[in-house]
């Protein structure tokens, strides 16, 4: 199982909200919080997820994964981190679906509050769904409460520990508190298995930099 490591609670301990410690790498926005993709179908109102066999759909999962890191072009490895996203978004419950939907909308509206409260009931109804934790952790960071957006990444990465968003985030969140060298290998995690991260390459970049500045 992902554990946070200590030093990162205890930094933040009895510090809410945290101010800006220090340098980002395109930290989460409203652009993050879409609907559900349109692509899937929707009826009466509610957004209808087809049955799937857990072990069919987590054999697709390992091979899709397997395929992005593989991946031969920037456009070949888009595809597939596309793919994998939709997957993320199967909650395979109509309730969750929909509470997803108007926590993105609420986020679009900059009514993080409002997110919040969609996302609590989701995460409540569907403790399971990787998903749900990951885009409560994000409206947190946006909030600028550290602690909880980190309790809801050690959660996602906990059910799914390839979810390069959440260790994305994590790395955003160790950089910004100065743990440098920590946020280079979260990076490095997060790109290894997804090649298309841009920002995740510009930041081991900058991170490399500046450490080969200091030894210098």
């Amino acid at each position: 199982m992902f554990a946070i490591p200590f030093f990162l609670t205890a930094a933040l301990a009895g510090a809410q909200p945290v101010p800006d410690l220090g340098p980002e790498t395109e930290p989460p926005s409203a652009e993050d919080f879409n609907p559900l993709p349109e692509d899937l179908p929707e009826e009466g109102g509610q957004v209808v997820v087809e049955e799937a066999d857990p072990h069919e759909e987590q054999s697709r999962l390992d091979e899709l994964y397997s395929d992005l890191a593989k991946a031969e072009s920037p456009k070949a490895a888009e595809k597939i981190a596309r793919k994998i996203q939709m997957m993320w978004l199967e909650s395979g419950s109509d309730t969750v679906n929909v509470l997803m939907s108007q926590a993105g909308k609420a986020i679009q509206a900059d009514d993080t509050a409002l997110a919040l409260d969609f996302l609590d009931v989701v995460v409540t109804l569907k403790p399971s769904f990787a998903e749900g934790w990951n885009r409560r952790a994000t409206v947190f960071y946006m909030r600028q409460d550290f602690a909880k957006s980190l309790v809801d990444i050690e959660r996602t990465l906990a059910l799914e520990p390839r979810h390069w968003g959440a260790l994305s985030g994590l790395a955003i969140i160790q950089r910004r508190l100065g743990f440098d060298k920590e946020a280079l290998e979260t990076f490095k995690q997060a790109l290894k298995i997804n090649p298309s991260l841009e920002n995740a390459f510009k930041a081991i970049k900058d991170l490399e930099k500046d450490a080969a500045g200091e030894a210098a």
